[in-house]
Formats: C-alpha cells, sequence, structure tokens
C-alpha cells in the first residue's frame, strides 16, 4: 500500500518479462526516461495489479500507445507500430546483455537498488542502510555518475543526463 500499489493480483500468471522490458528500453531512448518511467509505472500496475501478462505483445502495445499519447512529441508511436517494434528483436541483446551484467554484481531478484552504478542494495533493507550510503556520499562532496546500463541498453548520454525523476517531471 505505501508503494501505491492497493492490491497484489496473487491469480496473475508468471510470464517471460522480455518484451515488456525490451519496450521500455525503447521507449526511454526515444522519449527519455521520464516517459520511460511513466511507461514502468503503469505496466507494475498492468501486471501487479491488473494480473495481465507482460508477453501479451497486442496488450502491451495498446497500454504503452496509451502512455505514449500522453507525451509532449507530436507524432508519438502507434499501437501498430509498437505491436511491429514488440513482434522483432530490435534491444533483445542489450536487455540480454543487461541480464548478465545484474547477474554479476549480484542481482538474481527484485527489489534491488543499485546507487552510483555499483552498491547494491536489498529493497527490504533497513532505512538506515540507505541513509549511512547516501552520509557516505553526503561527507564525499560529490557523486559518481556512473550510469552501468546505459552503454548496455544504448542509451546515450544526453538521455541520462536529462535523467527522469527531475524537479519539473515531478511537480507537474
Amino acid at each position: 500500500m505505501a508503494a501505491g500499489i492497493p492490491h497484489f493480483n496473487l491469480d496473475r500468471l508468471a510470464a517471460n518479462s522480455m518484451a515488456s522490458h525490451r519496450l521500455i528500453q525503447h521507449v526511454g531512448k526515444r522519449y527519455g526516461l521520464n516517459v520511460s518511467e511513466k511507461l514502468y509505472d503503469r505496466l507494475n500496475v498492468y501486471f501487479f495489479v491488473d494480473g495481465h501478462s507482460l508477453n501479451d505483445r497486442p496488450r502491451l502495445a495498446k497500454v504503452a500507445a496509451e502512455v505514449l499519447s500522453d507525451t509532449k512529441d507530436n507524432q508519438p508511436m502507434t499501437e501498430d507500430e509498437i505491436l511491429t517494434f514488440l513482434n522483432g528483436n530490435e534491444g533483445r541483446t542489450e536487455i540480454e546483455n543487461a541480464l548478465r551484467a545484474l547477474h554479476q554484481i549480484g542481482v538474481h531478484g527484485i527489489p534491488k537498488f543499485i546507487i552510483e552504478g555499483t552498491t547494491v542494495v536489498d529493497g527490504a533493507a533497513s532505512s538506515d542502510t540507505f541513509v549511512n550510503i547516501f552520509r557516505e556520499i553526503e561527507q564525499r562532496g560529490s557523486i559518481k555518475r556512473d550510469a552501468v546500463f546505459a552503454d548496455i541498453l544504448g542509451v546515450n548520454a544526453e538521455t541520462v543526463q536529462e535523467g527522469s525523476h527531475t524537479r519539473e517531471s515531478m511537480l507537474g
């Protein structure tokens, strides 16, 4: 409930999530991380609350088209264009490489947080763990800006620098 998920649909079927991961990566590269985060948030509700499969490509295309229709882009991808993308293989290699990299740094399940590209923290860690990490960064006076997965996923430096959860995007 605290994470904004009022009800987990326990009857949902587990499915291969490659299509949804490829889609989020593609949207991030094309529209920016703010838009891909909106899609990711919507897909969390789609799967965890609504109980839909993450490899139901026509349904994924419909949801993504709805999210993209709210972008500032004058010509967002249509549902048909998204479905064509999902039925292809673009982005698969990048996602497979990201999965290997996650495995190498010790991420075998979710939720996990990767702070500064190197520090892996379990999602169930106490708040003290996070406070200590952020206090260390604060004392150091700088943040390591290592976007570990940017190269792996093919996200350009400008998109990474723009970020996703900017003050502006969160306020309006």
